[in-house]
């Protein structure tokens, strides 16, 4: 269970909301709209513990039975997927799926992880490719496998589908909707985009509503 419990944000200019509460069930895809500039990936950096300049926020995150903000980033155990896949230009497809990999997975162990990755990713047979050489939903797919990789407990998505359409973006919202479910992760997905409003489960929370 991932719970944010009456968070304010903002920075030094003033507040951007104030008394925001959600409850996001295992497997269960929460989302929160608003404008840009409204503050939404912010909260997705202040959650995961990333540094952000002039940054100010109360209240408290909760996953299961831990309070995240007393936690190093490290071990609050939530994968945060960005609108821009972060991929690692100097490593290859499968070298950046093993990135995702806690160390204390070697061998066969870590082979197997990553050939099953691919295969999920629709990547078999590329381990070995320059990550720059791929489509932009194939890049999207690899940052979303190695971000699972890291066996995270809840999920941050940052707007992962807005530079997608078509194809692309169905192969990538079905693949976020299969591994969250089989996974049973708590999703936040924060976004402005009126088409991911049918991927909720329950009505869109909107900020400043």
């Amino acid at each position: 269970m991932l719970e944010l419990c009456d968070i304010e944000l903002g920075f030094d200019a003033g507040a951007l909301f104030s008394g925001l509460n959600l409850t996001i069930a295992p497997g269960e895809i929460c989302l929160l709209t608003a404008p840009s500039g409204a503050g939404k990936s912010s909260l997705l950096r202040w959650m995961a513990g990333l540094e952000t300049p002039g940054l100010h926020a109360s209240g408290q995150v909760k996953l299961g039975e831990h309070i995240l903000s007393e936690l190093p980033a490290e071990r609050r155990q939530l994968g945060l997927l960005f609108q821009t896949p972060q991929i690692f230009p100097h490593l290859t497809v499968a070298d950046n799926l093993g990135f995702g990999l806690v160390p204390s997975i070697t061998g066969t162990a870590r082979t197997n992880a990553i050939a099953d990755a691919l295969d999920k990713a629709g990547l078999a047979g590329m381990g070995l490719r320059d990550p720059q050489t791929l489509s932009g939903g194939q890049q999207a797919r690899l940052a979303l496998l190695r971000t699972l990789l890291a066996q995270p407990q809840a999920l941050l998505l940052d707007e992962p589908f807005s530079s997608l359409d078509g194809v692309r973006r169905e192969e990538m919202v079905k693949l976020v909707l299969e591994e969250a479910v089989e996974r049973k992760l708590p999703v936040l997905l924060v976004s402005h985009d009126p088409r991911d409003e049918g991927l909720a489960d329950k009505p869109p929370y909107r900020l400043g509503a």
